[in-house]
């Protein structure tokens, strides 16, 4: 039986078509139309995160906002949907433990010498920062958001280090409903890039250019 999707609600592991680039109006006003009643909390929302990049690493996707850190890990591609499923989460000061156990084997680059049982934010942005294949990107985004055939969607306006670009999505446990999504509001045959390849692209860390 297909799940009802809810907005801002924790559901079984969603596929997601998603994509980046500089124009989707022409879609963003379809998804729009097409969309039914969403609650007013994810009518429109605003957060500051920063992602950790790692040149080595494209299948673990680590954010950290409000002192929380979230790391998904990739699970399969289903017709060029992509499913992702929750690996850790923590909060800072954050033990050595979890980041040699955890956090550091997600990036897949080598731990530097830890000696304190626990590390602050500030010391572990500090860790990202003095490290040669990682990086921490700051990233702001303004959703709106949407649900067009039982997906929950969003069109978004995202700062990469203060490069603006945008980004439009659909996501559902059904592949079937973000098919159709995808087809009504006219993004068939537009390159599915998670927010992973669309930072390291506008970082200059993969060499190739987003949607459009």
């Amino acid at each position: 039986m297909a799940e009802n999707m809810q907005i801002g609600e924790i559901s079984k592991p969603r596929f997601e078509f998603r994509s980046f680039g500089q124009n989707f109006d022409k879609a963003h006003f379809r998804m729009a139309r097409f969309s039914g009643p969403v609650p007013e909390k994810v009518w429109e929302r605003h957060s500051d995160e920063i992602y950790i990049i790692s040149r080595t690493n494209d299948i673990n996707n680590t954010k950290i906002r409000d002192g929380k850190m979230d790391i998904k890990t990739y699970v399969q591609t289903v017709d060029g949907l992509e499913q992702w499923n929750p690996l850790m989460k923590g909060e800072f000061p954050i033990s050595a433990d979890i980041l040699v156990n955890e956090v550091f084997p997600a990036f897949m680059v080598e731990m530097p010498a830890l000696e304190k049982d626990t590390v602050t934010f500030e010391e572990f942005i500090q860790m990202i920062k003095n490290h040669p294949d990682l990086a921490a990107v700051k990233v702001h985004k303004q959703r709106l958001g949407y649900m067009v055939n039982n997906t929950i969607c969003e069109f978004g306006e995202v700062l990469i280090n203060g490069a603006r670009i945008v980004t439009i999505n659909s996501e559902s446990t059904e592949v079937d409903d973000i098919k159709k999504t995808i087809k009504d509001i006219g993004l068939e045959g537009v390159e599915n890039i998670n927010y992973l390849q669309a930072i390291k692209r506008v970082i200059g860390m993969i060499d190739k250019p987003l949607a459009n």
